[in-house]
């Protein structure tokens, strides 16, 4: 009696036909991933290749491109809205990671346990995450509008003030504007994510630390947080991300006013290129841009790890 352990994928029995080769696991494997990988092609390293080498010419809206490496690169630190949107950007991104992590992080653990009416207070939370960016920092411009929007009056009507507010109209006005909007923007998508953690916590290690007799305070620091900090790292790399590359807030709701003290770097980006009409000068500050962030989120990854 001869036991037969069947027949290996890919090849033709004996006697038999061979195997075409678009039938083996390895050519499905590449057909299932090419939609992916065209999609990843044209969509991303096309374009990042393209800005690589614009950055490498003197690139004008209209006209010939003429080779001028490295002078792209070395004009960035003699332009001096750039130099202060830097700074700006990166004063921007501290503030707004900080208070959005700790509201998104109270909001987490405000829903965090199963009660009657959780199920509420989780969508009421969530829903500004489902409006656009765009359309959040036009409906922050309208109600904060000193001439038509409803706050003022609000506000006046209950006796929190004697004037109009100028929201805008001053630095720390607009900056503290644009992070109310933000915060209300993204504070419940960042619970969504900080709650998928913190149910993802075995509630076996909750019992143990209470049966061992952990008060709060030491259940939160030395349970909580540590197993949370995967997630933890997944929402500090969105949200640093996200602040460096601020664009709508600022064009939109302030359009980089007063003077120019809510600018920031891609708002820099998009006046070179559709303005001044440098495509050139702005791909080598997209490229600058981008090499900070991979830097930036490989740091943040290797020390949350």
């Amino acid at each position: 009696m001869t036991l037969t352990l069947g027949k290996p994928r890919g090849r033709a029995a004996h006697g038999a036909a061979p195997v075409p080769w678009w039938r083996g696991r390895k050519a499905q494997g590449w057909l299932y991933a090419a939609p992916t990988a065209v999609i990843v092609a044209v969509l991303f390293i096309a374009p990042l290749a393209l800005v690589l080498w614009m950055s490498l010419h003197r690139w004008p809206l209209l006209g010939p491109a003429t080779f001028n490496a490295p002078g792209n690169y070395t004009k960035i630190a003699d332009n001096p809205l750039f130099v202060d949107a830097v700074f700006f950007t990166l004063k921007y991104t501290a503030i707004i990671t900080v208070l959005l992590s700790a509201f998104a992080l109270a909001l987490a653990l405000l829903v965090q346990e199963r009660r009657p009416g959780v199920g509420f207070f989780r969508t009421a939370f969530f829903l500004p995450g489902a409006v656009g960016f765009a359309a959040t920092s036009l409906l922050f411009y309208g109600m904060l509008n000193a001439d038509f929007g409803p706050i003022d009056p609000i506000l006046r009507s209950v006796g929190l003030i004697d004037e109009p507010v100028k929201w805008t109209g001053t630095p720390d006005m607009a900056l503290f504007s644009t992070i109310v909007l933000v915060l209300w923007r993204f504070a419940g998508f960042n619970m969504l994510i900080l709650l998928t953690g913190l149910q993802a916590i075995p509630t076996e290690v909750y019992e143990a630390a209470r049966s061992d007799g952990a008060n709060r305070w030491q259940i939160f620091t030395k349970i909580t947080l540590p197993l949370l900090r995967p997630t933890v790292a997944l929402m500090l790399i969105l949200s640093v991300t996200g602040s460096l590359l601020a664009f709508d807030q600022f064009f939109i709701f302030t359009n980089g006013g007063p003077d120019n003290s809510t600018v920031s770097m891609v708002m820099v980006i998009y006046r070179d290129a559709f303005f001044r009409f440098d495509l050139g000068g702005a791909a080598a500050m997209s490229v600058v841009l981008l090499v900070a962030l991979v830097g930036l989120n490989v740091l943040m990854m290797r020390r949350l790890r």
